[in-house]
């Protein structure tokens, strides 16, 4: 599995992954650091993650277990390397993203807000000082 960066043209698979339209992820790709995981050409997913002040926002992440589990990485590693905190929601019923995000480090920070009647998990990965 390969990860790079996304590039306009991976929009019709995001849309895919996501059941959103493609001018939406388009928009996404432009206005984020997007990554995507892909092996054989076939994309499994991808990550979206911004930095502001302290923090690293995991905006999305969508996939595959396995591509979900290493697209998680990306965010992570751009944290570390800034000396920066991470930050991520989760739907309370996406039982194997809370997994997966435990697996990586991160800390149930409690109730997230509700998005469209959906309640979030915050969590938060400590990634301490830029070595």
């Amino acid at each position: 599995m390969e990860v790079r960066d996304a590039v306009e043209a991976d929009a019709d698979r995001l849309a895919e992954l996501t059941d959103t339209p493609t001018d939406v992820m388009r928009n996404l790709v432009h206005d984020r650091t997007v990554r995507v995981a892909e092996d054989d050409d076939e994309v499994l997913g991808f990550v979206s993650f911004d930095a502001r002040r302290e923090t690293v926002h995991v905006t999305q992440l969508e996939g595959t277990t396995g591509a979900e589990e290493r697209l998680l990485e990306e965010p992570c590693r751009f944290a570390r390397n800034e000396g920066m905190i991470v930050e991520m929601l989760v739907t309370g019923e996406d039982d194997d993203l809370q997994a997966i995000a435990e697996a990586a480090g991160f800390e149930n920070q409690g109730t997230g807000p509700v998005f469209d009647g959906t309640p979030t998990v915050r969590y938060r990965l400590e990634s301490g000082p830029a070595t």
